[in-house]
């Protein structure tokens, strides 16, 4: 076999630490939590861990506000933490990738702090600044992603600066030079500590149109908004020109020719424009990003109409670069509760693992996805998250999928011996690893079993993709490498299905990927409920 580099076909476990272990009893998940768990996570099977934000922030968004890029904060732990979390994870064979928000800082950051004093100190520029209108309103019509306008009025310098997210998150102004260097600059601190790759959070929303034009209005039945409530008026706009601009991609391949002095380190890019497909065939052609994933398949859409379409939108337009895919983070309601059309069983959980762990590209796998948990109902005086509060109860937040891993059945579950930030729901308790690790039938062993059964399957992991035409409910399609090619089928539906096939009637049927197996016989597929079958194309 061919010789890939490490990320492709790779699956790579997030992890939120607020939510994975604490260790010092304050309610909030640490570094040293994450170093304590590092053989669980390796005993998953997965690749790599890409750790959400843990640099010094006033946590306004929860990390994704920074305002020190170079420094742990306190509330996580400290460098030699991370630098221990590091060796181990290597040890343990285990890629080590980290969250750079690029885009933005928090309004404590030095830089803004600096900017936001005057219009004639050294870094008046780094941030987008613009002059109000006559009538003393912001300079356009742009919005947040959080609500309202993207613009705030800052009384010392008598001018707007730009946020696409919280009013506490500036955007950095990156048509500046010395920014895009001391951004650089940054990343190459983290690169030259040994981290294996980037998460590159909201890596479309670095530039902005200079001459600040407004976002042309958008119809009321394209107001279909990913990631975002229904009732948020950022969806009233096309936004052309807050994001995804052409000075970006030559921003990108300077960020590449970073990474290429370091070997085997990788980016992968959030990206979420007004055609996130497109932007990600673009971004990852040439010497730019290695991957780049969107929410496509983080929506409430679920069919197999709708994924092959996705997969295949995609593919049409990425000639050189190559995908990653997610059904949840940390960012969106999770899966189970999306998708599972009340169907919660392992059988349920197990399925849509192996889908998207089989589709071509790399994955993202969120914690607790392995345990199958479901999104969390948090009451209203629990809520931390900003954006819930804004908007509730026609959108309650990101909450829901934020709450702590439960490592066993006690009162805050194993994850804290203080009060947790968020809190612990009994039927999470319920699904606990402690338990699990009892139950061979568990979600938890059933995605062992299957990552252990796909590393040994380079078709699936390396192989091009080609649909195949079979009816609702069922999803098929075949893997091809180097003379191997593998038929994956899938049942969406809890009831048996039939599924025929006649051009594979010579293939065979794989067992011991610990999943709810169908049969195959003469070109005739029986699949229990949810239910998934691998074949050998001969």
């Amino acid at each position: 076999m061919s010789e890939a580099p490490w990320w492709r076909g790779a699956v790579i476990y997030q992890i939120y630490p607020r939510s994975f272990l604490d260790t010092n009893g304050d309610g909030v998940g640490d570094l040293p939590g994450i170093v304590e768990k590092l053989d669980y996570v390796a005993s998953l099977g997965v690749d790599a861990i890409w750790i959400a934000p843990f640099f010094r922030s006033p946590m306004a968004d929860f990390g994704y506000d920074i305002a020190d890029y170079r420094a742990v904060d306190p509330l996580f732990g400290t460098l030699e933490d991370f630098d221990q979390l590091l060796a181990k994870a290597h040890a343990l064979g285990l890629k080590v990738m980290i969250d750079q928000v690029l885009s933005h800082t928090s309004d404590q950051h030095a830089w803004f702090k600096e900017s936001r004093a005057s219009g004639d100190n050294p870094r008046s520029d780094w941030y987008v600044w613009a002059d109000a209108r006559p009538d003393g309103t912001p300079p356009n019509n742009w919005l947040s992603l959080f609500g309202g306008v993207a613009w705030q009025w800052e009384p010392r310098r008598g001018q707007y600066y730009l946020h696409n997210f919280l009013t506490s998150q500036p955007d950095l102004n990156f048509h500046n030079a010395q920014v895009q260097r001391a951004v650089l600059d940054n990343v190459k601190f983290w690169l030259d500590k040994g981290v294996d790759g980037l998460r590159l959070d909201a890596i479309n929303f670095c530039f902005h149109d200079a001459l600040l034009r407004d976002n042309p209005p958008k119809p009321e039945e394209k107001r279909v908004g990913r990631g975002f409530s229904p009732d948020n008026p950022y969806a009233f706009q096309y936004h052309y020109f807050n994001n995804t601009q052409p000075e970006n991609i030559p921003f990108l391949e300077e960020l590449r020719q970073l990474l290429d002095k370091y070997d085997g380190a990788v980016a992968l890019g959030e990206i979420s424009s007004e055609d996130s497909l497109a932007t990600t065939a673009e971004y990852t052609s040439g010497k730019r990003l290695h991957m780049g994933y969107s929410f496509e398949l983080l929506t409430d859409d679920f069919s197999a109409a709708y994924i092959r379409g996705t997969v295949e939108n995609l593919e049409a337009q990425m000639r050189e670069g190559w995908p990653c895919w997610a059904i949840s983070n940390h960012d969106v309601e999770r899966v189970l509760t999306r998708w599972g059309q009340g169907d919660t069983t392992a059988h349920m959980a197990g399925m849509l693992t192996a889908m998207v762990c089989s589709l071509r590209g790399s994955v993202c796998v969120y914690q607790g996805e392995e345990l199958g948990l479901t999104e969390a109902e948090v009451p209203f005086e629990s809520l931390q998250d900003p954006y819930g509060i804004t908007f509730w109860p026609n959108f309650k937040g990101r909450d829901g999928c934020r709450t702590p891993l439960p490592w066993n059945e006690n009162a805050n579950a194993g994850f804290t011996h203080g009060k947790p930030w968020l809190p612990v729901p009994d039927d999470h308790r319920a699904l606990a690893v402690s338990r699990q690790e009892l139950d061979p039938h568990s979600s938890l062993h059933n995605f062992r079993s299957f990552m252990q059964w796909r590393k040994g399957q380079p078709a699936l992991r390396l192989g091009d993709i080609r649909f195949v035409d079979v009816p609702e409910p069922a999803l098929a399609f075949t893997r091809t490498y180097e003379g191997q090619t593998v038929l994956a089928l899938f049942n969406f539906s809890a009831s048996p299905i039939t599924v025929d096939l006649p051009a594979f009637a010579h293939a065979r049927a794989f067992n011991g990927h610990g999943l709810a197996e169908g049969s195959l016989s003469d070109g005739r597929a029986e699949l229990p409920g949810h239910g998934v079958l691998f074949a050998q194309v001969t």
